[in-house]
């Protein structure tokens, strides 16, 4: 029988020796208890040596409480091998069920890219195939394993990037309680955390539960002069959007705009404050030339950082049973509330195309209608008017639940050990999303048509012979601006949306290892195991944002399902031990069948292997096949609008057409006029960071025909365990992973890059433009298998637990990733674009972390760095350090490095307790203007520290 109760101190030391993350040392126990089998992650099989041939990171709990950060979403972006996160904190302008959770971008490759898995299990999944870190309760997680490299032969779909696996605490004796508290030097973004822990039992049960919740606070875009501006303090005026003051124009003959382009008197500038000249006489308009006095700063209403707020309930139970089989199972809830806020709606008469609402001519406030220029004199106007006063607010609320059950049970063959395991899982996610701040089409078509003067002075809708009560109507004063609305039309012409998602994986998996015979060099251990899995998801938007018929972006249903039967094989051979050149040799072999009811089936194949030609030194290597299946979203989404942020490749002055004559010449060919310049929703030209398109685009259409991506996982490595330095341990790792026929959303960007640079004609005929602006008017864009992406890299990693002094014991932990290439081709003919070194593909990722210890005092000094990244000019004569340079979009502007110092201090109470406080961002360095940052609200990162952060946290055990 192998006692599985207990984690060993000796197990946590081998995993720690496996990585950067080591753990402290300890005094060693006696072997008896000690020496159990357990499984590491990228292996079924269990074994006492943990070392491995694959890459594993491990994290344990006191370092993730060190990092001073309350997520482990948070926690894991920090990582060298991960990439900036794919739903930045700062895009409160996204609209995605995902909005407010963490996801995991590891190696640059997506977050749909990496499995995640909670003891070994699969976690919840969205439609769109993502996985929320921020739902797995940190106070119940005893260590974090991150396998960089690919596990599809062990684990099935997703496992390309990397595994991301939590361990949970197995037991606990007692309780345990902690409180966190944290805000930038501002007083904004504040961070809470509660947790409350208690476990009891023993070998022959045990129980325990956990309560956490934890809270963020908003960061505001305008309390910062850095971020109170679109593009910076520099370019005040070049971000400016459409205005809150109405500007009209004729309708067209195809329901569009022309003739005048006229603006109203206002006082006041672009902050929207001010009063409105009298609307309805045609002498209070002056032309609009896009002063900045009739346009507005949208980021002053956006929010830097959006708020969350998450609370988890959590229990896991075992009791053991006869012929040593043991029961367990595990139950976790969660509530995850988000939101976001940003400016008020940029209103125009073709907000929606297919639903165009203009001021009637018969209306009582139109300047021009029949009550101001005479009975059959009037014209009915194409507006624009920003409705500053209710600014756009979206609310979504997700639940996520996740239940397993299982018997396992370990038995012996001879001197050959076994193990055996069968269980259910089960993770659901179901939500809604509630919004506030756009506009009813309906209402608002009601509330700019006809209306009249009635006999109390009153404004009333209808006609003086067919009134329309106020109860069924409120006539708005949509040109007046924010001084003229009234709350009554207000809340006339605005809607509420309401919007419910879900999805469900379901899964039965049996697994049986263990060692088949004795060789020479050891054991030929050997995992096999079978999984059946069931995936659903649905999408339902508000039936009246599915017809179009309000200003929020209109969608079709999502509903879909599919189901998967697998089956794995993995062994692993020892070839020599012992011997010269060969202390150690061995080989782990794996392979797994899938067959999809919606595609097919693949099979994919592992091969790694383990070499110590002495006790110092290790070689390690792996070869892996992997794929990613579509998801629900990726096949059956019912597609939706996007305003989509692009900058046209066309444009005269930013576009790669004004450095480029090729281009230039494909573009004059499709037509677009000589000096052509881009134009946002106002009706301004854009600058180097292109704007929102004020047309809504197609995007996210499924697709029935969709195949899964394939990828191929090189790894080779060193590390090194010096006899003569004790507690030294060095590792170096070689990746190159490489994958084809890849899923992917195309941004309107790529669409254009392709049509345009790479003259792919298929991409010309997914967007029209207008023939005499050049503007572009309709796009469509949704999933396909395109092209190839590939990543190439090296990983180090140093751990040095020094020899105790005096003064206390030190230790060094350090990782490192340098990226050597990050090359996407988007077609197969395509010339193949290597975006290493531009933003946000750092070349130089690291951490660097000081600890030290002495009697109850303890302290951490941790290092964040991020090499130099090329970024976009703002044009070629401002802001552009390297006008000459060559980076995938022309000339580039070169942003310098960036360092940030966290540092922690504890002192342990004799009582059990334990206070901690630090600050993260010690030297206050800010964040840097950067026009391919992708926030909503202004041109800087919004996912690295924007000032000092101070917290303090305080753990009770009792």
């Amino acid at each position: 029988m192998y006692q599985r109760t207990k984690i060993a101190v000796a197990v946590t030391m081998a995993l720690g020796a496996m990585s950067a993350y080591a753990q402290d040392a300890a005094p060693a126990a006696a072997p008896a208890q000690e020496m159990q089998r357990v499984e590491v992650t990228g292996s079924r099989i269990r074994a006492i040596d943990l070392e491995t041939a694959q890459p594993v990171q491990v994290m344990n709990a006191e370092q993730i409480q060190k990092t001073g950060l309350v997520t482990l979403g948070d926690i894991v972006n920090t990582l060298s091998s991960v990439g900036a996160p794919v739903f930045s904190k700062g895009a409160v302008l996204t609209s995605n069920r995902e909005m407010g959770g963490e996801y995991v971008n590891m190696r640059n490759l997506g977050a749909q890219r990496v499995l995640v898995l909670v003891n070994g299990k699969r976690w919840t999944q969205s439609v769109a195939g993502y996985t929320d870190f921020s739902t797995i309760p940190v106070s119940m997680v005893e260590r974090m394993e991150v396998l960089k490299d690919g596990a599809s032969a062990i684990y099935g779909s997703d496992a390309i990037a990397g595994v991301v696996n939590f361990i949970l605490k197995r037991n606990m004796q007692g309780g345990h309680a902690s409180a966190y508290v944290g805000q930038t030097e501002k007083g904004d973004g504040k961070a809470e955390d509660y947790s409350l822990s208690y476990g009891a039992g023993d070998d022959k049960a045990s129980l325990m539960f956990g309560l956490s919740h934890s809270k963020r606070g908003p960061v505001w875009a305008r309390d910062r002069e850095l971020t109170k501006y679109s593009y910076g303090p520099n370019h005040i005026y070049d971000g400016l959007v459409g205005g809150v003051w109405g500007r009209i124009r004729q309708v067209g003959p195809t329901g569009g705009f022309t003739g005048f382009n006229r603006v109203l008197n206002h006082t006041g500038t672009y902050d929207g404050v001010g009063t409105g000249a009298a609307s309805r006489d045609p002498n209070n308009y002056h032309n609009y030339t896009g002063a900045e006095e009739d346009l507005y700063n949208a980021s002053q209403d956006m929010q830097f950082n959006a708020p969350t707020q998450l609370t988890t309930i959590f229990t896991k139970g075992a009791v053991s049973l006869p012929h040593d089989i043991q029961f367990t199972s595990t139950a976790m809830f969660s509530q995850r509330t988000a939101s976001t806020t940003v400016a008020g709606y940029p209103a125009s008469s073709t907000m929606q195309s297919k639903n165009p609402v203009y001021i009637d001519k018969d209306s009582y406030y139109n300047p021009y209608g029949n009550q101001v220029a005479g009975a059959g004199l009037g014209q009915d106007l194409f507006f624009y008017r920003r409705t500053m006063e209710v600014p756009r607010q979206t609310i979504n609320r997700s639940k996520t639940l996740h239940i397993d059950a299982g018997f396992e049970g370990d038995f012996s063959i001879g001197a050959n050990a076994w193990n055996w395991s069968v269980g259910v899982n089960h993770n659901s996610v179901t939500g809604s999303t509630d919004s506030t701040g756009n506009l009813n089409l309906v209402t608002l078509k009601k509330a700019l048509g006809p209306s009249f003067m009635n006999a109390t002075g009153r404004v009333q809708c209808g006609t003086p012979d067919k009134p329309i009560a106020f109860a069924d109507c409120v006539p708005f004063d949509i040109l007046g601006g924010p001084s003229a609305s009234t709350p009554e039309a207000l809340n006339y012409v605005m809607y509420t949306g309401h919007a419910t998602y879900g999805s469900k994986v379901n899964s039965v998996t049996a697994d049986i290892g263990g060692e088949l015979f004795q060789l020479p060099a050891g054991a030929l251990g050997i995992a096999a195991g079978v999984e059946k899995r069931e995936v659903s998801g649905y999408d339902r938007p508000n039936v009246m944002d599915q017809m179009a018929l309000t200003s929020s972006l209109a969608g079709n249903s999502t509903a879909g399902d599919f189901d998967v039967e697998e089956a794995y094989v993995e062994l692993n051979v020892p070839v020599l031990k012992g011997m010269r050149f060969a202390e150690l040799l061995s080989f782990n072999l794996a392979s797994r069948y899938s067959d999809y009811s919606n595609f097919g089936d693949t099979t994919n194949s592992k091969i790694s292997f383990m070499w110590k030609p002495t006790k110092d030194i290790m070689a390690r290597g792996t070869f892996a096949e992997g794929f990613r299946a579509p998801t629900v979203g990726d096949t059956f989404g019912g597609g939706s609008q996007s305003f989509d942020t692009y900058l046209d490749i066309c444009d005269s002055q930013f576009g790669r057409a004004a450095t480029d004559t090729t281009i230039a010449g494909r573009c004059a060919a499709s037509g677009v006029p000589a000096g052509f310049r881009q134009r946002n929703a106002a009706g301004t030209a854009v600058g180097a960071g292109g704007a929102q398109t004020p047309f809504p685009f197609n995007t996210g259409a499924g697709n029935a025909d969709l195949q899964p991506e394939t990828a191929e996982t090189r790894t080779l490595g060193l590390v090194y365990n010096p006899s003569f330095v004790p507690g030294l341990n060095l590792t170096v790792d070689w990746f190159d992973i490489r994958i084809q026929n890849r899923i992917t959303g195309v941004s309107a960007a790529y669409i254009l890059s392709q049509c345009y640079a790479s003259g792919e004609q298929t991409f010309c005929s997914k967007f029209k433009r207008d023939p005499i602006s050049g503007q572009i008017t309709e796009l469509s864009r949704g999933n396909a298998n395109l092209g190839r992406v590939s990543t190439e890299g090296m990983d180090f990693g140093i751990n040095y637990r020094m020899p105790a002094t005096a003064y206390g014991k030190f230790g060094i932990r350090s990782e490192m990733t340098y990226l050597d290439s990050y090359t996407i081709q988007s077609t197969d003919t395509s010339t193949p674009i290597n975006y290493a070194g531009e933003y946000p593909y750092y070349r130089v990722k690291g951490n660097l972390n000081l600890d030290w210890s002495l009697a109850n005092w303890s302290a951490s000094w941790g290092t964040r760095y991020m090499s130099p990244a090329k970024t976009q000019c703002w044009t070629v004569d401002i802001e552009c350090n390297t006008p000459d340079g060559e980076a995938s979009f022309g000339e580039y502007d070169r942003k310098g490095s960036q360092l940030y110092h966290d540092v922690s201090v504890a002192y342990a109470f004799p009582w059990q307790g334990k206070l901690m406080v630090g600050v993260n961002n010690l030297f206050d360095k800010k964040p840097r203007l950067n026009y391919d940052a992708g926030a909503s609200a202004s041109s800087v990162d919004p996912d690295v520290p924007v000032d000092r952060f101070f917290y303090v946290r305080y753990n009770q055990s009792f």
